[in-house]
């Protein structure tokens, strides 16, 4: 029997794929056997992840981070897999490793099969640090339906199954609540701050991180923005790299270098010189808009790598 207590707390999507999975026979053995799992009668079936939630049932946490159904994958037999790229718009072969107890690795990800039929997957992420794997998994569970079910019997409607739920919204409106009173507290906005410059001598650039295999074809560039601003006739040639909170009406709040430094008195000197550089150029010529989540504006923080090139 499969054991349900940590999916019983995911969505009404899991419990739904649960019940589909009673009314045909389950590929995955389990029954306490640590079973070499064997993926031969699903060779050749496409999957295309259609949600990916915690063991709470949240799809966010308390960072902001998102977890977001990506991957589509199929089987091509108990040693190779094809995961889609985004970046190439292609699918990209891989090494599939079997494990015991349904744990397999791909893409440079560790799995495990918690429920497995033609129709549909449920699979829990593992943490892997070095050469081990922490089979108790890290509650968090990725959602398949086979792109035969989508097409046949969902018509190809995953925009209810995709969208954040009621619980999302709630639970971020709380850490909203908390960060706007407490700058300390921001977290990550799904759509991030904008900034635009008011004037012709400054430019800005965003940083972008392209999708990979190794950061699993998801750069998350949200969790982090990042900018490089070039400032043209400044009083002086100067370099200053450091973080920005900005709260829900777009002020800027100085956060602290992102230097090393070995003496106490570089720190300060570098902190008192690039704050000054924020309260004088950045708030003067730049136009922010803030960073929000689920339609909540909210603060959350920056970083920003600044030029200054005199015009001496």
């Amino acid at each position: 029997m499969i054991t349900n207590k940590p999916i019983a707390k995911l969505t009404c999507i899991v419990l739904a794929l649960l019940c589909m999975g009673c009314k045909q026979r389950n590929i995955v053995k389990h029954n306490g056997e640590k079973d070499l799992i064997s993926f031969k009668p699903v060779l050749g079936i496409s999957y295309t992840e259609i949600a990916r939630r915690s063991d709470n049932g949240l799809s966010f946490n308390n960072s902001g981070y998102q977890l977001e159904p990506q991957w589509k994958m199929q089987f091509v037999s108990d040693d190779s897999t094809k995961i889609y790229s985004p970046a190439k718009k292609q699918f990209i072969n891989f090494p599939l490793t079997r494990g015991y107890d349904s744990v397999f690795n791909t893409a440079r990800t560790w799995l495990k099969v918690k429920t497995m039929t033609k129709d549909s997957m449920i699979i829990e992420m593992l943490k892997a640090r070095g050469d081990s794997v922490d089979t108790r998994g890290a509650k968090v569970y990725m959602v398949f339906y086979a792109d035969n079910y989508i097409k046949n019997t969902l018509h190809g409607d995953l925009s209810k199954c995709k969208s954040p739920n009621r619980k999302d919204s709630i639970y971020i409106k709380r850490l909203a609540d908390v960060a706007n009173k407490n700058i300390e507290k921001a977290f990550a906005a799904r759509q991030p701050v904008e900034l635009s410059s008011s004037s012709n001598r400054i430019k800005i650039k965003k940083l972008h991180t392209e999708p990979t295999m190794l950061n699993n074809f998801n750069p998350s560039d949200y969790m982090r923005p990042e900018f490089d601003i070039t400032i043209d006739k400044a009083y002086a040639n100067f370099y200053y790299s450091f973080s920005i909170f900005v709260d829900p009406v777009g002020r800027m709040h100085y956060g602290k270098p992102l230097r090393v430094f070995f003496e106490e008195t570089q720190r300060v000197s570098n902190t008192h010189l690039s704050k000054a550089v924020m309260e004088t150029y950045l708030k003067f010529y730049l136009d922010v808009k803030p960073g929000s989540t689920l339609g909540i504006v909210h603060t959350s923080e920056i970083a920003v790598n600044v030029t200054g090139k005199s015009s001496l």
